[in-house]
């Protein structure tokens, strides 16, 4: 059983947060009241950014005292939104959220991880018809091997998990929400990942 505080409670967080209880761990969702995140985090071994990519890194890096030593799992896309609510370009063009979480916060192990899919298919991977691919990127391999734990913990068979390298791979997994959109308009709302064949 791991401590886990989980930032969001949105569609993302709240999934996400139902998943892992299941799975046996000690789970605890933050929400938007003041202080609520950093008392979360601050009795946590592993925090899980899901609150809304936009606002992330002004949001977690005031927490850098409560986040010091963790793994942080950034599952969230920083992006620019057209007026219907759908990415329309990256907040960080050449970088990534990811990048500029774990240069804010130094002294935490960010690995970014299940933002290539719909929030559906983070806990339910199975569900799809054809195998869908998890990604992995940080700079630390123990934080990373946890991760792998976690994911194992929500359905990840080991060989769906790619490990993309160093935190500035997040750079290539975020910019594939600008798929979403598009993917979106010519087949609905339905369940989705990006999918690595072989």
């Amino acid at each position: 059983m791991t401590m886990i505080a989980v930032l969001g409670n949105g569609r993302v967080g709240g999934n996400l947060a139902l998943a892992l209880t299941r799975a046996g761990h000690e789970v605890t969702v933050a929400d938007r009241s003041p202080g609520s995140a950093a008392d979360a985090a601050r009795t946590a071994q592993i925090v899980i950014n899901a609150t809304p990519g936009a606002g992330s890194l002004e949001r977690l890096t005031e927490m850098r005292e409560e986040l010091q030593g963790r793994i942080l799992v950034d599952v969230s896309n920083a992006t620019v939104d057209g007026p219907d609510g759908l990415p329309t370009d990256l907040l960080y063009p050449g970088s990534s959220l990811a990048e500029q979480l774990q240069e804010a916060l130094p002294g935490t192990r960010v690995v970014k991880t299940l933002n290539t899919m719909l929030y559906t298919v983070m806990t339910a991977p199975a569900a799809l018809t054809q195998t869908p691919t998890v990604f992995l990127s940080g700079k630390d391999p123990e934080a990373k091997q946890v991760v792998r734990g976690l994911l194992a913990d929500l359905g990840w068979q080991q060989e769906w998990i790619t490990d993309l390298g160093g935190i500035e791979t997040a750079r290539a997994a975020e910019a594939a929400i600008l798929f979403v959109p598009h993917v979106i308009r010519s087949s609905g709302f339905a369940p989705f990942a990006i999918s690595i064949t072989r």
